[in-house]
């Protein structure tokens, strides 16, 4: 009797080995994902899942190994190699053209012939067909810059389909979208998987993993250490194995006790770099020992509102106070806040946090070279310098710990321990926060916001910006809900849930 052919795997990736100068960033990594399920890759900052999906994507080529697709084995190159084998891509930051319709978007680059009008005519038929297969419906002729970010995100998908994608790989596909749009996405997942293709997921949310996903592989260290039915494990256990210890998922926290106001902003108004009106008419307080969380969806004024309260803009209208005196436009500089006691972490380590180029003894003293522990005059202490980021490196756990390292040399997570270490260690009053975690592994979330715990129990006022609403919801006292450049909520915690949060985050609701 002969047996049922045996369907092969939609991606194999054996032994694949990849070196950057010293760092193995994948070493002799194996995967295999069946066709037709959707498989998460979880892993710390630095393990090599990103490396692993941008080799399988045709951004590297592996140093060794093998990549098979449906069983063939292949050589991908360069991205137009993956396309041809079916193999699409739908990157964090959106590769869309704002002034470009929808349908103009998806057949840039694949217009089929010179005659544009004739190519546009066929992909709206093509269109028609996806959307009406896979729930992807959007207006093919709306700009793109006019849309929501749940739907641009569509028109990306609806691209790596339209070239023919049989495998998509998405690269944290939550991190802009709202609790309703993330819901959505996860429908669009099923309705995929449901016609026969196959997904790859990173992310660092385990929620998402456990709600989404058939199998999950971890990695750590660029190795593999396990590829597991998602049934048959947990947040926890996955955490575990990414980590290499147990890690505490949620933020504990004792009740707080909140002093007197710190920063008080009232009727403050930001005008961006177009002229537009980005934050409108905000007031809200902080008080010593307490942290106020801002959520929203990424673009809605919070980062103008941040960038205005450390100074790096000047309000159109209102005013910031600090201690109850009122900042004058004079006194209203970033410098001049250091000195009274108000910190900023950016949301953008890199663009405004850090100078990727310096090495990391630099870069930890930006905005504090005027110190007297670092010298006086032009003549800095470069071993004072040194000496300090390695004593901060010792206390954040920063990875590799090595002062005079390239600043661009460190995972995204071990950044952002330096400029927290840089802020934190100057004993603020107030710190401002903007996407503590954005970017960063599970086991430097636990630590993070640990530190910002204790910040907020030593008596130190902290407002906090993030677009993760478990984070928000984990760490602060009051919630602020930005929309529209306006606040449309406030809430505690222990009285709202994400739905309440969400519909606030969409305008919708009340400031109840």
């Amino acid at each position: 009797m002969i047996g049922a052919a045996v369907e092969p795997p939609a991606i194999e990736l054996v032994d694949i080995d990849k070196r950057f100068g010293p760092v193995r960033a994948n070493d002799r990594v194996n995967l295999t994902v069946a066709r037709g399920t959707v498989h998460g890759i979880v892993g710390e900052n630095g393990a090599g899942k990103s490396t692993l999906m941008s080799i399988l994507y045709g951004f590297y080529e592996a140093d060794g190994g093998e990549i098979r697709v449906g069983g063939a084995p292949v050589r991908i190159r360069r991205p137009a190699d993956a396309i041809r084998l079916g193999i699409g891509m739908v990157h964090q930051h959106f590769m869309l053209v704002d002034s470009l319709t929808v349908v103009e978007n998806v057949v840039l680059g694949a217009e089929g012939g010179p005659l544009l009008a004739r190519g546009l005519a066929r992909a709206r038929v093509e269109l028609a067909r996806l959307a009406a297969d896979h729930g992807l419906a959007v207006d093919l002729d709306a700009r793109v810059g006019d849309l929501p970010v749940g739907l641009q995100q569509r028109v990306e998908i609806l691209k790596a389909l339209y070239r023919g994608a049989d495998v998509l790989i998405l690269d944290e596909p939550t991190a802009v979208l709202t609790p309703a749009e993330a819901k959505a996405l996860f429908g669009l997942l099923r309705a995929l998987r449901a016609s026969g293709r196959t997904v790859l997921l990173i992310t660092h949310k385990l929620e998402e993993i456990m709600a989404v996903t058939d199998r999950v592989s971890v990695m750590r260290r660029g190795q593999m250490v396990a590829t597991l039915d998602t049934t048959s494990t947990s947040p926890s256990a996955l955490a575990e194995l990414m980590v290499g210890r147990k890690v505490l998922l949620r933020v504990e926290k004792r009740p707080h006790v909140p002093g007197e106001p710190r920063l008080k902003v009232e009727n403050l108004s930001v005008v961006d770099e177009r002229g537009c009106i980005c934050v409108a008419d905000v007031s809200f307080t902080v008080r010593a020992g307490e942290i106020v969380g801002i959520a929203g969806v990424a673009g809605n004024g919070q980062s103008e509102l941040l960038e205005a309260i450390a100074g790096m803009r000047q309000p159109a209208h209102g005013t910031i106070a600090l201690d109850g005196e009122v900042l004058s436009r004079e006194a209203h500089t970033p410098h001049n806040l250091r000195r009274l006691g108000l910190l900023h972490v950016p949301e953008d380590r890199l663009r405004t946090g850090l100078v990727p180029s310096f090495p990391a003894y630099e870069s930890a003293a930006l905005g504090f070279i005027d110190d007297p522990a670092y010298g006086r005059g032009l003549l800095l202490d470069r071993g004072r310098m040194i000496a300090d980021l390695a004593e901060k490196m010792a206390a954040y756990d920063v990875r590799p710990p090595d002062p005079l390292l390239k600043t661009s040399k460190f995972s995204g997570g071990n950044q952002q321990k330096i400029v927290l270490a840089r802020e934190i260690e100057r004993a603020p009053k107030v710190l401002v926060v903007g996407q503590p975690t954005r970017g960063v592994d599970i086991g430097a979330i636990e630590f993070i916001h640990r530190r910002l715990i204790a910040l907020r129990d030593a008596g130190v006022a902290v407002l906090i910006v993030s677009v993760e609403l478990e984070e928000i919801m984990g760490l602060a006292d009051r919630i602020l809900v930005m929309c529209g450049g306006r606040i449309t909520g406030e809430r505690r915690p222990e009285e709202t849930d994400e739905r309440d949060l969400g519909l606030l985050m969409a305008g919708v609701g009340g400031t109840a």
